[in-house]
């Protein structure tokens, strides 16, 4: 989803929550003269369906792309054309539990951060 759709959903999530919570201190009705304030149940249904929609927009989709990211480090192998973090294009040289040297173009090599590596580039 883009930013700018999230952040219009937050404000209107935010607004919704305040007018809610506005809601709730106004008198829901006279008993004998007294005003009562009681319970309004709605207001624990609006709140589980906020953190419904946070863990659907959320939370949901950046553990899906954390598992896309373990998947790819577990299939690196040595051979593979990758794309780091910073922008390099390289040939995976050899691969350590923590690291990685990659061929790049120039014929030189560097080594980086395992995961660093966030696609495979197809030849």
């Amino acid at each position: 989803m883009k930013r700018g759709t999230l952040l219009i959903l937050g404000l209107v999530v935010g607004a919704l929550v305040g007018l809610l919570f506005v809601a709730s201190c106004i008198p829901t009705g006279t008993d004998g003269g007294t005003t009562t304030t009681g319970f309004d149940p709605t207001i624990i249904i609006f709140l589980v369906l906020i953190f419904a929609a946070m863990y659907f927009l959320m939370i949901r989709p950046q553990r899906k792309r954390q598992k896309e990211h373990q998947q790819l480090m577990e299939d690196l192998k040595r051979g593979d054309s990758v794309i780091t973090a910073g922008g390099i294009y390289g040939t995976i040289e050899s691969i350590s539990e923590d690291s990685i040297v990659l061929k790049i173009e120039s014929g030189g090599t560097i080594r980086v951060a395992r995961s660093s590596v966030i696609n495979k580039r197809v030849k």
